[in-house]
């Protein structure tokens, strides 16, 4: 985390320490591992609690201001950058520094096998012949800033929104109701159209239902024919890292009007049609949608717009 967000406030020349700065966090399960009696000789007992860490990391950049920290399930990261998006535009902080991350764990990976839900290669979103999710860990930061860069590539996040469905504990709606909803919702408030959006990055786990539920929602929201992939195929499921990892790779998509393959895929898997990107190819990209969806019926999704667009 100190690495990551070091790198990213040093590329965005932000003052970290400044009181109109706020760092917000975002994670799936913290320091869950330190439960295991064999890490309680290394950490006092208060990392467990989300907050300490989430003080620790703060504390190390010299920034004064509570941090907030967001765990949604595996919205967490597209939440953060939502919420910090939103203190921005009320004029209550001039930058947010959102960090994602979570790390794989003996607690994780035996969580995911207890539902049968990991693959038995590397992860196919949307294809016909996924079994299940690849796990992976990251940590991913994105700077969130009023200040608007004059440069024509420059990203804006536009807004977004949450729903929940609450289908079941861990199991997503099968008729993507909640997902449709936060996109709906996002659409009539900013006034955006299915036809505007020019790319997708979708959660695409991998698992038989979960992509089924956004090949749903996305049908029923119009959506079928625009350019989508998932960017777990590369590096696994990131659990609160996801959101905010992803939202950087599409904003680097949109700088580099690049339409990046979803590695994995080459037969249609589900029932509704969507167009899976099967090869990188260079298309102007000015409006993405970004969404992600979670345990608990939890969904979300946000407008990123490129700067003149």
């Amino acid at each position: 985390m100190l690495l990551s967000i070091a790198d990213a406030v040093r590329l965005s020349g932000i003052d970290a320490t400044a009181n109109d700065t706020l760092f917000v966090f975002s994670t799936t399960k913290g320091n869950i591992e330190l439960l295991n009696s064999k890490y309680k000789t290394e950490f006092e007992s208060s990392r467990i609690q989300l907050w300490k860490t989430a003080q620790v990391v703060t504390g190390y950049f010299k920034n004064k201001n509570k941090p907030v920290v967001i765990s949604n399930a595996c919205i967490s990261g597209v939440v953060a950058i939502i919420y910090a998006s939103e203190l921005i535009q009320q004029g209550k902080y001039k930058n947010a520094v959102v960090c994602g991350m979570d790390a794989l764990t003996e607690f994780v990976v035996s969580g995911f096998q207890s539902f049968l839900a990991i693959s038995t290669e590397p992860c196919k979103p949307f294809d016909q012949n996924r079994n299940g999710i690849s796990l992976g860990e990251a940590c991913a930061t994105i700077v969130l800033s009023s200040e608007k860069k004059q440069e024509n590539t420059s990203v804006e996040i536009i807004g977004g929104a949450t729903s929940n469905d609450a289908n079941h504990i861990s199991g997503p709606s099968r008729t993507g109701e909640g997902l449709m909803k936060a996109i709906e919702h996002v659409f009539a408030q900013h006034k955006i159209s299915a036809g505007e959006i020019d790319f997708i990055s979708a959660h695409g786990t991998a698992t038989p239902y979960n992509d089924e539920m956004e090949a749903i929602a996305f049908s029923r929201t119009h959506l079928e024919k625009v350019p989508l992939n998932s960017f777990k195929g590369y590096y696994g499921h990131t659990l609160g890292a996801a959101g905010v990892l992803e939202t950087v790779l599409t904003s680097m998509s949109m700088k580099n009007n690049l339409l990046v393959k979803s590695l994995g895929y080459s037969t249609p898997g589900v029932s509704k049609p969507v167009n899976v990107i099967t090869e990188n190819s260079i298309i102007e990209i000015r409006t993405s949608l970004k969404v992600a969806s979670g345990f608990g019926g939890c969904n979300a999704a946000m407008i990123l717009k490129k700067n003149g667009h």
